[in-house]
């Protein structure tokens, strides 16, 4: 059994994607937001791929929703700091709506993903 199974799921491949378009921007940033929202959008956005691998890692169907519910969360939190920084300028329409359309498609990965793990639960009953 490979300890590492969660790099090959499609979610987690996208959301390390993410990752690295989302630090790409960082240096579009004004240098006030170096310890401000840029600091909050790479921990959220790198939040995601933490919480799936760990999730993935646990033996508990209940725990892996749990956590596939955590990167939920935090996917939406970087889109919204995303959505901040558009609105301030910091990164421009195209590369905005393309991030949005990225995390979209993440988002119903998850959602996927936390389905499948509810209902195998719902079946363990």
């Amino acid at each position: 059994m490979n300890p590492f199974g969660f790099e090959d799921l499609k979610v987690y491949q996208k959301a390390r994607q993410l990752v690295r378009d989302v630090y790409a921007l960082f240096p579009l940033f004004p240098e006030e937001e170096k310890h401000a929202l840029s600091n909050q959008l790479r921990r959220s956005v790198v939040s995601v791929t933490s919480n799936v691998a760990e999730g993935m890692g646990r033996f508990s169907l209940r725990e892996q929703a749990h956590f596939i519910e955590i990167a939920y969360g935090s996917l939406m939190e970087a889109y919204s700091q995303l959505q901040v920084s558009f609105d301030l300028g910091y990164i421009s329409e195209p590369t905005f709506y393309k991030l949005k359309s990225d995390i979209g498609e993440i988002a119903m990965i998850l959602s996927k993903l936390y389905s499948i793990r509810k209902e195998s639960l719902k079946q363990q009953i």
